[in-house]
């Protein structure tokens, strides 16, 4: 069975809603026959490349309430993550353009490394005072750490056409599922649960998608269709 999951790593609910799906997903009894996959999704697709700015005034200014207010916020958040044994920087943070980040996620995914790699990037964002969005250095240790080659970073962060179709593809698919918001979590493209949801819900999940698989129906005629398989093809008769 597949989950992908729709995130954007500007996400602090993506951050927390990760934590609560891997909870449920250990207790499921079919764990190991189940593919994570992340998917890209930009919360703020026009927010230009380089420029970051803290958290706090942005989210005050967006939602229209004041800096204590956002501030409040985000102490709340810290408080979630906590409960999950997560760090959460409350103070500080900063926010971004997170495409780059995005193709750094897909090229993690096909050097095998995209779960270590999105673990790297929430710390990098969410318990470090560093910027991911705003300083490459720190962008290129978090892969290296991850598992992923510097000079290959180096050189996809490089290029701007690198995966950049793949992040494209990403977010036209999250629009034709319906999904306008993340985390956004997709099962046997069958199911999908929006939001940080309690891992309770995520169980539920897992397990009506598990017991929603359909077997193959295999349509074949009376005596039956030549194949060839591990020991031979069929021979034909005379």
């Amino acid at each position: 069975m597949r989950v992908e999951i729709w995130t954007d790593i500007n996400c602090p609910f993506c951050y927390i809603g990760k934590a609560r799906f891997e909870e449920a997903l250990d207790g499921f009894a079919h764990k190991d026959d189940v593919e994570v996959v992340h998917r890209s999704f930009e919360l703020d697709p026009n927010a230009k490349p380089g420029e970051t700015g803290l958290v706090v005034p942005y989210i005050a200014k967006k939602y229209g309430i004041s800096e204590d207010q956002a501030a409040a916020n985000e102490q709340g958040l810290g408080q979630q993550a906590g409960a999950l044994g997560l760090p959460y920087l409350t103070e500080g943070r900063d926010f971004g353009n997170s495409f780059d980040l995005h193709r750094l996620l897909h090229l993690a995914k096909d050097k095998g490394v995209q779960g270590a790699m999105i673990d790297a990037l929430y710390r990098g964002n969410f318990a470090e005072e560093s910027s991911v969005f705003g300083d490459e250095e720190t962008v290129v240790r978090l892969a290296v750490e991850a598992g992923l080659d510097e000079g290959e970073v180096r050189a996809m962060l490089a290029d701007p056409d690198a995966y950049a179709d793949a992040v494209r593809a990403d977010e036209r698919e999250a629009a034709e599922l319906g999904a306008n918001g993340v985390p956004f979590f997709v099962l046997d493209r069958k199911f999908g649960v929006s939001g940080a949801q309690p891992a309770e819900v995520f169980t539920q999940a897992l397990t009506q998608a598990w017991a929603d698989r359909s077997p193959l129906t295999v349509i074949d005629s009376a005596d039956g269709g030549d194949a060839c398989g591990p020991d031979g093809c069929a021979v034909p008769q005379a």
